[in-house]
Formats: structure tokens, sequence, C-alpha cells
């Protein structure tokens, strides 16, 4: 294992009912909230009114942004900004999916700073200070609601990057599994391949004797494998709703990557390729990632042999281990297959036309990917596999 510190101060509330914990945690930060939503499904679900309802018992101002979008832009997070500074928010409420949880933060450290907003994401502005953010969740995919990350894109110039600070770590986080009841299949089919693509990035690292974490990623990934089928099926079933929405928990708040440093390569061409085609990120993490994989075969077979029996049960009797790690590979593809998942980048009419384009962007930072450092030709030949 590597060294490491971890922190996460991020208080849970995780259940049915967990809303009534905002009498308990609001009243501490001041009486100026900022509500920020998506597209409106809290309004069709009851949600929307069970907040309002609360924040008016509270005496609560009330100020909203709603139209987050699904790669939430840095110019919905200026407007919230700027409602914040003009109104003198005390506090950023998020009420929706990772989306609008990584816009809030954006918000949040935004707020308290003179530079625009998308000067924290690529890093020429540093975060000092930021509001205080609590989260209502309503899709089970990314973590956000637990961990310090955030990624926003940025439509005028077609760029999509992850960014955080310790700053904007929600102060709580409310996690009823019946507001996920009413998230569509495909949105519940990309979360989960979300999910599953969060714990394989944090699996595949480079450090030695982390038979813990290794254990913990296969428990949950398998766990994610054996839900999803019966999930899809029955949308409304409460024991698995709180199974995948706690999976989606515990898959990036900092549990799965102690002792290492994942690689985390695919989530960066994906983000290229969903910030010039606007595609879900689920989705196209599903079409990346078994490509990587292969991508990345020969440089630890045994690693990836050792997922593929004990998360996909190939019997590796009589194989070598790439063999049977690319049996494992593809084992991936037909489980996300069967859920519904794309397998090709052309499920979104997407061609080669712009394959310089999405390298180029891969490549802004230099090279990347800590499991295996891609360069620009690695990157070429894994989207070339995925069109």
């Amino acid at each position: 294992m590597n060294n490491f510190t971890f922190y996460n101060p991020v208080r849970l509330h995780f259940g049915k009912g967990q809303i009534e914990q905002l009498k308990q945690e609001l009243p501490q930060y001041g009486h100026n909230v900022l509500v920020v939503y998506g597209g409106g499904s809290i309004k069709k679900n009851g949600l929307y009114d069970e907040v309002m309802t609360i924040l008016n018992e509270l005496n609560m101002n009330v100020f909203e942004i709603s139209g987050v979008e699904p790669n939430p832009r840095v110019e919905t997070a200026r407007k919230g900004i700027e409602i914040c500074k003009k109104e003198s928010v005390d506090f950023v409420l998020a009420v929706g999916g990772g989306s609008v949880i990584d816009c809030s933060k954006l918000i949040a450290a935004g707020a308290k700073v003179d530079e625009d907003a998308w000067n924290i994401v690529v890093k020429k502005t540093n975060v000092v200070d930021a509001l205080p953010l609590g989260t209502i969740l309503t899709l089970a995919a990314t973590g956000s609601e637990m961990n310090s990350g955030s990624v926003i894109s940025n439509e005028e110039t077609q760029e999509k990057y992850g960014w955080g600070h310790p700053l904007v770590f929600p102060k709580f986080s409310i996690l009823d599994p019946t507001y996920t009841f009413t998230v569509p299949k495909n949105h519940t089919v990309y979360g989960m391949v979300d999910i599953m693509s969060h714990v394989f990035e944090q699996y595949f690292h480079n450090a030695t004797n982390t038979p813990i974490t290794d254990e913990m990623c296969e428990g949950v990934l398998r766990t994610v494998i054996n839900t999803a089928p019966k999930l899809i099926e029955d949308l409304e079933n409460y024991e698995l709703r709180e199974t995948i929405l706690f999976a989606g928990t515990i898959g990036l708040n900092g549990f799965l990557s102690m002792g290492s440093r994942g690689d985390w390569a695919t989530h960066n061409i994906e983000h290229s390729v969903s910030a010039v085609y606007d595609i879900p990120h689920g989705g196209g993490l599903a079409i990346i990632f078994p490509n990587w994989m292969r991508h990345n075969v020969s440089v630890n077979p045994e690693r990836f042999a050792g997922l593929a029996t004990r998360v996909f049960n190939v019997n590796p009797e009589g194989k070598s281990a790439e063999e049977v790690a690319l049996e494992g590979i593809e084992r991936l593809r037909e489980f996300w297959t069967s859920i519904g998942a794309p397998s090709r980048l052309a499920d979104y009419d997407i061609d080669d036309s712009k394959l310089d384009v999405l390298v180029e962007k891969s490549m802004v930072n230099g090279p990347f990917g800590r499991f295996k450092t891609l360069q620009a030709e690695d990157v070429r030949a894994i989207l070339e596999m995925s069109l």
C-alpha cells in the first residue's frame, strides 16, 4: 500500500424519511438559501414541494436556480454565483443528481472569488473559501454527495474537466431511495455503469499489497452486477434502489482508494467525447472502458484475470492470464449490453470525423493515466476501437 491520509467530513443521512434532517441541519448556517435543481423532475415527483415546505417552516429566504444540465455547464454555475453574491446567500442546497451537485460545488466556491468560475475549473484561480453546501440526492451514480470533486463543461469552448477542493465537501447529504423511484430505466442504467466505472478506475492501480480495497472493489462490483438486472425490471423496488444508491456513494467517497491511486484515464477520454458531443456520461463510459481494458491488458494480465475470475466468474483452468482477462472484459461488455448500455460510439451517431479533435482535447494536459500512462497514439487507438 501507498502511504495515505484519509479525510471525509460529510454527514450522511440515509434512508426513508431522512429529509426531516433538514430541520436540524439548515438553521445553523443562516437564513438565505439557494436551491439548485435540474430539469423539473423534482416538481413532478413531489420532492420540490417537500423541500419548500420545510424551508418555509424554517422561515428561510429561498432563492432558486433550475435547469442544471446533465453535463453541467459553467454558464449555469455563473448564474447561481450571481444570485449568491447579489442576495448574500448563506447556504447552497443541491436537490438532484450528481450534475446538480457538481454545479452547486462550483457555485459555492465561485461565490467567494472575484474571478470567473471557469478559472476555478481550469485551476487558474485558487479556491480560498466556499459557501456551505448540502445535498438531497435523486440519482445513484456519481458519488458527488460524499466527495469534494466536480466535473463541469464549457459549451462555448467544448471543454469538460474535473476539479475539486476540500472546501466543497458537502456539510451533509440526504439519501432517500424513494427519491430515485422515478429515475427512468436508461438513466438508471447509466448510473450503474458510472458506479462500476468509478470502482474500475480505483481498482486499476500500481500499488502493492492492497487485498482489503481489492476485496471491497470486487464486492461492490458483484453487488451491482447481481442487482442491476432485477432493478431495471422493477424500478420502484425499495431494497434494490437502496442497494444501488449506497453503492454509488461507496463507489467514490474515498474508501476504495485508501493506499492507492487509481488510473482515471477512461474518464479523461470520455470527458473529451461528451464535451464535443454532449452524450450521457455513463453511456460514454460503457463504450470506452472495455476498450481501455483491452488496450492495457498486457500491463498487468494477472490483475485483469483476478477481476475476471472473482467478479465475472471466468473459469481460469487451462488458460493463460491474458486469455482469462480478455474473457472477463468480454463478459463485462456483454453485461452492460444486457442491461441496455450502448457499446459503440456509433450508437450516438458519432463517427471518426472529429477523432483528431477528441485526441487533442484528451491530451490537453499531456500524457495521463496512472495504471498505464497514455500517449496520443494510445488515446487514438482506444477511440478507434470504440467507434
